[in-house]
């Protein structure tokens, strides 16, 4: 518990959290950045949270790949990985891609299929089935794709697949993955991963796609010094912020110039498989790192999830137009079908959790045929409704497979392969902040046991509901789209980077209705005729949207994310409610 007092007063909001504002240091340095460089005090608000100098603010707002681009020679076997790559490519050996079927794989694989295809090379590309298969290389297939091919590249997989890599034969492979490593490493030719155990952790913050980027950025420079031409990188950085994002790499240092880059790339419409995506999601202006978490992200997952894995992937690489159109279409139908089935599980789930306790360091459930595909976004629900690490397994015979996902300052991927390491997991990895396991139904209660004893080890059991933290006050008159706008310079947003979020007091409720499945949308003023609008996803659900529905005439303090509305090519200033609580009376 902080030591600030409550922002306007509020212990308890409506959500049960505590409002916590900017401290009084944090006061004086916006003030003076404000005075030393002419910004907007919301804009050096949002700069100072993220410990940016006066001196700094110029070059942050301005983030550059050169300047934050880290040699890809620093990871261990980038040298080696790059060296045989190229070296396929230059003698026409046969390549295949062994991807992850979620965005980061497929925008990984993407990657390297739009590369080669420039490059006049054709390559293999392998999926595995999330249910058949299960995640990462298996032996069978690994042995099937070495009898037709001189070179394997694992991508978002293979650092823990020892067994499936020695399976290999006659092929050569190259692993291109974030995923912890273990004490020792698989058989390949090449392993890069800035999360293996011998390397600093520098660039542990990359998600898969960065880390093959990094591998062809260093294949052009190879080929630059032998007087060759590669194709262009940087048209390619839109896959590269579309993995970031759906990955929930946290939007800081490289990952923030790469997303900010990949957004402008992006806005072009120059990839049909994105422009056919964003057009079925109805996304009718220049993209934000928002819209590629939560509008086109879970589209391309839809495949892997539900439907046949490499839909995503083939998406992402086509340069067919009438295909492009085909699988987007096709996706978006999944991800409907992917909601209504993840509704009924989040729906058990947090039943059978809240049956079990809530107040734990771990909160799991685990239910019969529950769609694995699904697990993982159920898990993060119940994360994020009680601030506690959270797992979800689907049960099929003896066997369950699931999905966990963590908190700040909790790592769950470690735990799980330590628990895979003791015998209690048949398998399991990830990274800090999301991991994956296979569990037998009959060794589940003590599976869950251990994790739920290291992950309290960790602290995880002492917390309580998350603070909500905001960057200060404002006016509805003050929220103006220029104002916006100004704030999305220090953008983007997202994980490890949240936007800021304002308080507005004593807010007087000029209009407020129920809409689509249980969201709430309304209008409010300061009482001196300014006014603007508001969204609250998921609000009719929990005792925000029916207090501020019912509200009689009484005002609130709400708390949110400032955004642009544009509704037939007109942008309006709107704030995305996360919170309210009564103003005094």
């Amino acid at each position: 518990m902080t030591n600030l007092p409550a922002f306007l007063g509020v212990e308890a909001s409506l959500t049960g959290r505590r409002w916590i504002g900017p401290g009084a240091a944090e006061d004086r340095l916006s003030e003076a950045m404000a005075q030393d460089t002419a910004l907007p005090a919301a804009l050096c608000r949002t700069l100072v949270r993220r410990g940016v100098t006066a001196d700094q603010a110029t070059d942050f707002l301005a983030p550059t790949l050169r300047a934050l681009l880290p040699d890809p020679r620093s990871l261990r076997d980038m040298d080696v990985a790059a060296a045989r790559f190229l070296s396929a490519v230059k003698t026409g050996q046969r390549i295949a891609v062994f991807a992850d079927y979620d965005v980061d794989g497929g925008a990984s694989a993407a990657l390297l299929l739009v590369w080669l295809r420039q490059m006049g090379h054709r390559a293999t590309l392998y999926i595995p089935d999330r249910i058949d298969e299960g995640y990462g290389p298996n032996d069978d297939a690994m042995a099937a794709l070495a009898r037709d091919h001189d070179l394997i590249v694992c991508v978002d997989c293979g650092t823990l697949s020892h067994g499936p890599i020695a399976a290999a034969k006659g092929a050569d492979v190259i692993v291109l993955d974030h995923h912890l490593g273990s004490d020792t490493l698989p058989p390949a030719v090449a392993v890069v991963n800035p999360n293996r155990q011998d390397e600093d952790g520098a660039l542990g913050h990359l998600c898969a796609a960065s880390v093959v980027f990094l591998m062809l950025v260093e294949v052009n420079r190879l080929m630059k010094a032998d007087n060759a031409r590669g194709p262009d990188l940087m048209a390619m950085l839109d896959l590269v912020a579309l993995a970031t994002v759906a990955d929930v790499a946290p939007l800081t240092g490289v990952n923030r110039a790469l997303v900010r880059q990949g957004l402008t790339v992006m806005a072009r419409r120059e990839r049909i498989g994105i422009t056919a995506l964003s057009d079925v999601a109805g996304l009718d202006q220049a993209p934000t790192s928002h819209h590629l978490g939560f509008l086109l992200g879970p589209r391309v997952n839809a495949g892997g999830r539900i439907g046949a894995a490499d839909l995503g992937a083939r998406l992402l690489a086509t340069d067919n137009p009438h295909e492009a159109q085909a699988l987007a279409e096709r996706l978006d139908l999944l991800n409907t079908e992917r909601r209504e089935i993840e509704a009924r599980v989040r729906e058990a789930a947090m039943e059978q959790a809240t049956a079990r306790g809530l107040d734990g360091p771990l909160v799991w459930a685990a239910g019969e045929g529950w769609h694995p595909g699904v697990v993982g976004i159920v898990a993060a629900r119940l994360k994020e409704a009680t601030n506690r690490p959270a797992i979800v397994i689907g049960l099929d015979g003896a066997v369950g497979k699931g999905s966990g996902r963590s908190v700040s300052g909790i790592d769950l991927g470690a735990v799980i392969q330590r628990v895979t390491a003791e015998g209690l997991l048949t398998k399991g990895g990830g990274h800090k902040m999301a991991a994956g396991l296979t569990v037998d139904r009959a060794g589940l209660d003590a599976a869950m046991d251990r994790i739920a004893v290291l992950l309290d080890r960790q602290g995880a059991g002492a917390m309580g509901p998350a603070d909500l933290r905001l960057d200060g006050l404002l006016m509805p008159g003050a929220a103006t789209v220029e104002l916006i706008r100004q704030i999305e310079q220090a953008g983007p947003f997202g994980a490890g980077a949240p936007a800021p979020r304002f308080g507005f007091p004593d807010a007087q409720i000029l209009f407020a209705k129920a809409v689509g499945t249980g969201h709430l949308k309304i209008t409010f003023g300061d009482g001196m005729g300014a006014r603007i609008d508001a969204i609250a996803f998921g609000a009719m659900d929990g005792p925000l949207g029916a207090a501020v529905m019912n509200h009689n005439g009484a005002r609130f303090h709400l708390a949110g994310k400032l955004e642009i509305n544009v509704w037939q090519g007109r942008a309006s200033p709107q704030l995305r409610l996360e919170d309210a609580a009564p103003a005094a009376i």
